[in-house]
């Protein structure tokens, strides 16, 4: 039975802080420890009980829907590792990108179920839980599709900004909501929120519905219809960069210019000064910044006002210029593209709101410094999950190449084992860290064979998964510790059957020698046999020792006595006393086997065989006594004796008949 998924309890650290000392603690890939330290806390004492401190696993991990999160991103990853090494990566772009996409598709279905949990929620905390973890995923999302435009697809000047634009659409969602509300009312040009819809699709450059809804408005007053048809020709004719056209960036460029000019004509004129709406729009549309800056609310966060101000300033901005116009203080128009960066966050937020650590984030993406938002991610986070699967991406785009770490490992493969590592901790995802361990080259042998240690053997079940991982993997020492485990386990529970084959499996020539003087003490006890079909099926595995070779053999006499085959069997019989194979202690067991051969009507024994066996009888009665041997054993044993020498007496005599008849 497999485990289910609990919630963690919390961990009391008894008497913590009795002492007022300081506590330290050490981070483990699922676990905290928590210690006393010898240094004592600074000022005066404080009166009262010890804090209680709780020690928390990692909830991520225990949750059954994030859990869906690391099945399906386990089977991208490994799908990713299977792409060949020798197809140059421009090659591969298109299956990169893909891939980035089923990641951020599996983030995105984790989310929606969150979300609909945490509506449906009748507890509060829990709900509370869900939206957290909603707020999470919405941030890695955001994160990675970010990285997958600038990093994995990276677009090319033109084609950047649309992707940049998809991107603020596709994490400004309420915009949608918002304009069907609007559209769906009785009187759309009269509903309070229209012109913050109108607003809200120009500033996400959405020029065709924003037309559509500004249509409402013009329909009613026909007194300025001329001003309203004005500016609908400026938003129909924007130009927008087509990837898949015929047209070069150049003449896009020189197209943008003279529409723009346009705009600014219009504003410079006072066109739209009868409507102050209709104004505030085309101010939108020149660029000005303090009029964009005014729409705060409807924007929401800096990088939308940084994306809208791109849009409106500089449409065919390249990737490269978002990093190096960060370095330079030249001219104007170039300046900033960026400071227009750090400006537009510093604009955007204001210069007493400190950045939330999501906003340093995306601010070291668009500088393209992505090892910075790898650290900062890590940080950030709070586990190796999104890390550890963007790197692995971005590694297989050759673009984390030139940052090793000190201490040996690469980056990628450090995030990589870090994740697997956490997985080991759970009682199922454990599974799913062993592909992540086989895709490291330098460590991921070392760390497996280290955490497949501490797997908990619960069942037989969990130990034979654990145990074909290891065999699959040639790792000779865990399968023959494992081996060992179970089969003590199963010794201690007396069953036999299943402590031999483990010890068979481990090649314990010790242990299997132990267990089989166990099966030999049964059958003198029950004069019968356990595990028969392990016992008869062992093949060269009863080569392991020669009390197992022996009990192997002499089950195998049991067989043939069985199925009637006489001969062989006294053959076998006689072949395990004589060779010495059959420990001393049984002789006497062996030989009162072979008194219903003994006194069969045929002749089964030979002459020769019988003398071997008299040999064999009276040297077991010249042997030394046991000392411990009660006078009803000794009666017993001497009773066996003689009805043994009277039956090898007979069959000798008659053997003797037979074989002289023969010759004759």
């Amino acid at each position: 039975m497999e485990e289910v998924d609990v919630e963690p309890s919390p961990m009391l650290i008894p008497s913590a802080g009795f002492h007022q000392r300081h506590l330290g603690f050490e981070w483990g890939p699922g676990d905290l420890l928590v210690y006393e330290t010898n240094y004592k806390l600074q000022g005066p004492r404080t009166a009262g009980s010890p804090l209680v401190h709780v020690v928390r696993k990692d909830e991520d991990i225990c949750s059954p829907i994030l859990r869906k999160l690391f099945n399906e991103s386990h089977l991208i990853f490994v799908g990713l590792q299977k792409i060949k090494e020798d197809v140059p990566s421009k090659n591969k772009k298109s299956q990169f990108v893909s891939i980035s996409k089923n990641y951020r598709s599996v983030i995105r279905a984790c989310m929606e179920e969150l979300q609909h949990n945490a509506v449906s929620a009748q507890d509060g905390s829990l709900a509370s839980q869900y939206g957290d973890q909603v707020s999470i995923l919405l941030a890695i999302e955001l994160i990675w599709n970010l990285c997958e435009v600038l990093f994995i697809d990276a677009a090319p000047a033109g084609s950047l900004l649309l992707h940049l634009l998809d991107w603020v659409r596709l994490h400004k969602s309420d915009v949608d909501a918002r304009a069907r509300e609007v559209l769906q009312s009785e009187s759309p040009a009269q509903h309070q929120s229209y012109w913050d819809v109108v607003i809200s699709l120009i500033l996400q450059g959405r020029m065709d519905e924003a037309r559509q809804v500004l249509s409402k408005q013009a329909s009613l007053r026909a007194e300025s219809s001329s001003v309203f048809k004005r500016m609908d020709v400026l938003l129909q004719t924007m130009p927008i960069f087509n990837p898949t056209g015929t047209q070069t960036l150049t003449e896009f460029d020189v197209k943008w210019r003279h529409w723009h000019e346009e705009c600014d004509r219009c504003l410079q004129d006072n066109t739209f000064a009868s409507n102050r709406h209709l104004e505030t729009i085309v101010k939108i549309l020149v660029g000005d910044e303090d009029t964009i800056l005014e729409q705060k609310e409807l924007l929401s966060t800096w990088y939308h006002f940084l994306v809208t101000r791109l849009l409106f300033t500089h449409p065919t901005i390249k990737p490269p210029d978002l990093h190096y116009y960060a370095q330079l203080s030249g001219s104007m128009y170039h300046t900033d593209l960026v400071l227009v960066l750090q400006s537009s966050m510093n604009m955007f937020l204001g210069p007493r709101a400190p950045p939330e650590p999501l906003d340093i984030i995306l601010l070291s993406a668009f500088e393209f410094d992505l090892h910075q938002v790898i650290k900062d991610c890590s940080i950030a986070l709070n586990n190796w999950w999104f890390v550890a699967h963007l790197t692995d991406l971005l590694d297989h785009c050759k673009l984390l190449q030139s940052h090793n770490l000190h201490f040996g490992s690469n980056l990628r493969e450090f995030l990589v084992l870090e994740y697997a590592s956490g997985l080991f901790t759970h009682h199922s995802l454990w599974q799913l860290a062993v592909d992540y361990f086989d895709h490291c080259p330098e460590f991921g042998r070392v760390y497996l064979e280290l955490q497949i240690e501490r797997i908990p053997l619960d069942t037989e079940r969990k130990a034979i998964k654990v145990l074909r991982i290891c065999e699959d993997r040639q790792m000779s020492e865990q399968v023959r510790s494992i081996c060992k485990i179970m089969a003590k386990r199963a010794l201690r529970n007396n069953r036999l059957g299943s402590a031999l084959s483990w010890s068979i499996r481990a090649k314990d020539a010790a242990f299997a020698t132990l267990i089989s003087e166990r099966f030999l003490q049964d059958y003198c006890n029950k004069g019968s046999f356990t595990d028969l079909d392990l016992l008869d099926n062992l093949g060269p595995a009863m080569l392991l020792s020669d009390r197992l070779t022996f009990l192997g053999k002499y089950r195998e006499f049991h067989r043939l006595y069985g199925e009637n085959r006489f001969s062989e069997a006294a053959k076998l019989l006689l072949s395990l006393m004589t060779a010495k194979i059959a420990p001393r202690g049984l002789w006497m067991t062996l030989l009162t086997d072979a008194l219903p051969l003994l006194e069969q009507k045929e002749v089964i024994f030979s002459v020769d065989q019988t003398y071997e066996l008299m040999s064999c009888l009276e040297e077991l009665n010249s042997g030394t006594k046991d000392s411990n041997t009660t006078d009803q054993e000794e009666d017993i044993e001497s009773t066996k004796t003689e009805l043994l020498r009277l039956a090898l007496a007979r069959n000798l005599a008659m053997a003797i008949v037979k074989e002289g008849t023969i010759e004759t």
